[in-house]
């Protein structure tokens, strides 16, 4: 039997072997590897990405931000590689950045409808702590989104880390018919974020005067229902 010395070293040799044997050696060899996977990521080179990974890289590898390769490929506009990635059985589709961003949520901020049904049905989650899809589709232009979303029971008061819901990224960000959408899918124009401003806030400070007075209009009906026996507001 080999003594722990003689143990640690067949060790380092057979795992020096094993990097040889899946093409990316040791030290600089790696280094030039780990150059060829962002060049194939800022490229859209689906072929050096395919040859990557038939030599061993990690579908989950990250750039330099730390963003797995499958949302790093999105947020580049990489679709080509992306789809390469996607296709890996390995890959992780809820792998967070280490601001909280998944893959899912950068196609719904790029606007990519076909991604987002990709992604959603190999698992990604709808729904997270802290930031959601649901605010990233909702501070851009397609209503088809965020329907997409909703369909697949996104929540759709969720809140930030401060308080803001999608509504509220939808009135000051997304296009008015997502904000729309989703006072008529059932959005609370009540709710506030930490700073006291409302969704009627946000859309005035995109100075989008007729749907901040919408959704105080909503705001206010809405909190009539809330209180039984509640008259109508009169007007002097």
């Amino acid at each position: 039997m080999l003594d722990r010395k003689a143990r640690r070293s067949h060790f380092k040799w057979y795992l020096k072997l094993a990097l040889v044997l899946l093409g990316w050696g040791a030290g600089s060899a790696w280094a030039g590897a780990y150059e060829d996977f962002l060049r194939a990521l800022q490229l859209d080179d689906a072929p050096a990405m395919v040859q990557l990974l038939r030599r061993g890289l990690d579908p989950n590898t990250v750039d330099p931000r730390a963003r797995p390769a499958l949302t790093a490929a999105l947020d580049h506009g990489s679709l080509q590689v992306a789809e390469v990635l996607l296709a890996h059985p390995g890959v992780d589709v809820n792998r967070l950045s280490p601001v909280g961003e998944s893959a899912l949520m950068l196609a719904a901020l790029r606007g990519h409808l076909g991604w987002c049904e990709k992604l959603i049905s190999r698992g990604a989650d709808v729904n997270k702590i802290g930031w959601t899809p649901l605010h990233y589709a909702a501070s851009q232009e397609d209503v088809r989104i965020v329907r997409l979303l909703l369909d697949h029971h996104a929540y759709i008061d969720a809140e930030s880390p401060n308080k803001t819901t999608p509504l509220m990224m939808a009135a000051r960000y997304g296009s008015e018919e997502i904000a729309r959408h989703l006072l008529d899918e059932g959005a609370d124009p009540t709710l506030r974020n930490e700073r006291g401003l409302g969704a009627a806030d946000f859309a005035r400070a995109a100075e989008r005067e007729t749907l901040a007075q919408e959704i105080e209009r909503r705001a206010a009906a809405l909190a009539e229902r809330r209180v039984p026996g509640t008259a109508p507001a009169t007007r002097p």
